[in-house]
């Protein structure tokens, strides 16, 4: 052999998985075939664990007792493939030792079965393997007794070569080794067998078998492989030529390839048992019948109901408190804050003596540890409302992600007492409009959304003066931004309108406010968060509205959270237009172009047509940052500027907006 054939050549122990499958996937063209494996599975694995058993007796001389033993019948109308069967005990007959061998052997082994599935594959390999096996340690239980014909054929098979008691003292260890290492391939291949079954889930709902079925035809490749070693070492073992041929290696990597399948298998029935629950509450919302009853199978395994805390008193109480009631379920992780708690105080209040609504906190945690559940307690002393402590996954956590479009950050489910879903996510309406939207189902929200004074929602508490200047009517020019410079330089200009003389002739209040500084000009983050808070809020239920006018401004206004600079006029709470920085202040420091049309058209009229002609020649296209909180929206949504449809990107950004500049997240 040269040298380069020499380094070609292929090393088993160190080859990667990926290699052994460009090699062996080449064999393998499956043609739906009709092979009852289940039932050939049967026969194998009654000849194998009773061979195994048989062993175990002789090395430790004691009697095999049958009637102990498990049996497991293949369908009456099962028939053996004997003659695939004798092709492949060709391959495993008489063979060299040698990784080499065993796996030209092995690539023999699949180019015979190359129509049949992985599994079958397998099957039919152990159970060629099994007919000398099996034959050989039956002959040497039947070798016991005077029986002319059993110790006739035990000749045959040299099975007295092995059991000789100075032979059988000689290679006990070996034979005890062989036939423990014959069981563990047994156990991968029992495993490929019961992840083949599986096939009727879709990855996309049980992702584990993606991994699983990529390492099956590995597991199958060694598991034969392993067949082929074993096979050489009976030979061996009941040959006169006692050459060296160690099994180790091929132990090592079948108990290997064994725990990786074992962990996919665990993986696998984790997800199915998960994903059957989904089904099963996914059934039972389409055909709602009682709240209790869902809200049962939505937290509880089927024999763990447990009691649920009643926050007003600190004390347990059964769920059947929960019967024909409205519910409010607060569903979030461990990570919110007592500000989030706090949105929910005031409707709480406002209900808690009308026991037709109930607010039930729901707390999705993974995993609880002793830290997590020490942050449970002190987030739950903080409500007054239903909780429930339950210290393990709830029952359709996969159900509320998938269906509810939870993400980690709080929503409110919104439940009638059939345990039908009214709203998916009512806290953006609850932030929004308070008790104004109440029973904050999603009639109430398209009613309440049709306001147009949305205005003074947003900004009611930021500053008091606000409401004030609302209720007296007058124009209020709000605006903000990133960029201090902008501010300034915006300030100074809306500054110069307020008090131009065509302004103050033709009686035009107009009061300025700046988000995000206080009145001696210093930086306010409590007023930008409220008031970026309040706009998403907002945002989020006129989604799925009807794009009018104030859902359009609604739309514009919070798409320049992130901007250097936004203005946005209102006259009361009544919002007349909002537009980008860059353009709004050119519209007021172009003052002298269109003050004279104040006269003629109004203030607000001749603002207007200002910013029409402007947008004309400086335009700024939207851009919108949606929390991935914010549940399901539409898959497309027009530009509030140019009106055409916007492209969709994923944004991540760090939500330490108040740190340091030199902060690393």
């Amino acid at each position: 052999m040269s040298q380069q054939q020499k380094e070609e050549q292929l090393s088993l122990f160190t080859t990667s998985d990926d290699k052994i499958l460009d090699v062996i996937y080449t064999t393998h063209v499956p043609d739906d075939d009709s092979f009852d494996v289940d039932s050939m599975f049967v026969v194998v694995e009654n000849i194998i664990k009773h061979s195994s058993q048989i062993v175990d007796n002789i090395l430790e001389g004691t009697q095999v007792n049958t009637e102990t033993m498990d049996k497991k019948p293949p369908k009456t109308s099962f028939s053996s493939p004997l003659c695939i069967l004798k092709s492949i005990c060709c391959e495993l007959s008489c063979k060299p030792p040698g990784e080499e061998f065993a796996h030209k052997s092995t690539l023999g082994i699949l180019n015979k079965l190359s129509k049949y599935s992985w599994d079958a594959k397998a099957v039919l390999t152990l159970a060629a393997f099994a007919l000398d096996y099996g034959d050989f340690w039956l002959l040497a239980h039947l070798n016991r007794s005077d029986q002319l014909l059993s110790k006739s054929l035990a000749i045959l098979r040299r099975v007295p070569v092995l059991l000789k008691p100075v032979d059988l003292q000689k290679h006990r260890q070996a034979v005890a080794e062989l036939n423990s290492l014959i069981i563990a391939t047994f156990q991968v291949i029992e495993i490929v067998f019961e992840l083949e079954k599986l096939t009727g889930y879709d990855p996309i709902d049980v992702p584990a078998l993606s991994q699983a079925r990529h390492h099956t035809p590995v597991g199958v490749y060694w598991a034969i492989i392993t067949i082929v070693a074993c096979s050489t070492k009976i030979n061996i073992l009941t040959g006169a030529d006692d050459k060296p041929h160690d099994l180790s290696t091929y132990a090592q990597k079948i108990h290997y390839i064994l725990n990786k399948l074992k962990i996919h298998l665990i993986d696998c029935k984790k997800q199915i048992e998960e994903e059957e629950k989904y089904r099963k509450l996914r059934k039972l919302f389409q055909i709602p019948t009682e709240i209790m009853e869902i809200f049962k199978a939505l937290i509880f395994t089927k024999d763990n109901v447990q009691p649920i805390i009643d926050g007003s008193t600190n004390t347990k109480v059964p769920i059947d408190v929960l019967r024909s009631k409205n519910l409010f379920l607060f569903i979030s992780s461990l990570d919110i804050t007592k500000d989030d708690i706090s949105i929910l105080k005031p409707i709480y209040d406002a209900t808690k003596n009308d026991n037709q609504y109930y607010f039930v906190w729901i707390p999705i945690v993974e995993q609880w540890t002793e830290e997590l559940k020490k942050k449970f307690e002190n987030l739950r002393t903080e409500m007054s409302w239903y909780v429930v402590e339950y210290f393990s996954p709830i029952a359709g956590i996969n159900y509320v992600k998938k269906e509810w479009y939870f993400k980690g950050k709080p929503i409110v489910v919104v439940m009638n007492p059939q345990g039908k879903v009214e709203n998916l996510n009512a806290l953006h309406l609850i932030r929004a409009w308070g008790m104004r939207a109440f029973p904050f189902n999603k009639t109430m929200e398209e009613t309440i959304s049709n306001d147009k004074n949305w205005i003074g929602l947003v900004v009611k508490d930021i500053d008091p003066i606000i409401q004030t200047w609302i209720k007296e009517g007058k124009y209020i020019l709000f605006y903000g931004g990133k960029d201090n410079a902008w501010i300034q330089q915006f300030n100074e200009k809306a500054t110069a309108l307020v008090t131009d003389s065509i302004i103050k002739e033709a009686k035009i209040s107009i009061e300025l406010f700046c988000v995000g500084k206080t009145t001696k000009g210093e930086e306010d983050l409590g007023s930008i968060k409220l008031f970026w808070t309040s706009m998403e809020s907002l945002f989020i239920t006129k989604a799925h509205k009807q794009v009018d006018q104030e859902t359009q401004e609604i739309q514009k206004l919070f798409s320049y959270k992130n901007e250097s600079g936004w203005a946005l006029l209102s006259k009361g709470s009544t919002v007349v237009f909002a537009g980008h920085g860059l353009t709004m202040i050119r519209v007021v420091e172009e003052l002298k172009k269109w003050k004279e049309n104040v006269k003629e058209k109004g203030f607000e009229l001749a603002f207007k047509d200002h910013y029409s002609e402007v947008i004309k020649s400086f335009h700024h296209c939207s851009r919108l940052d949606i929390p991935s909180v914010a549940g399901k929206f539409p898959e497309t949504m027009n530009c509030a500027e140019c009106s055409r449809s916007m492209e969709v990107f994923i944004c991540y950004q760090c939500c330490h907006t108040d740190a340091p500049a030199n902060a690393h997240h």
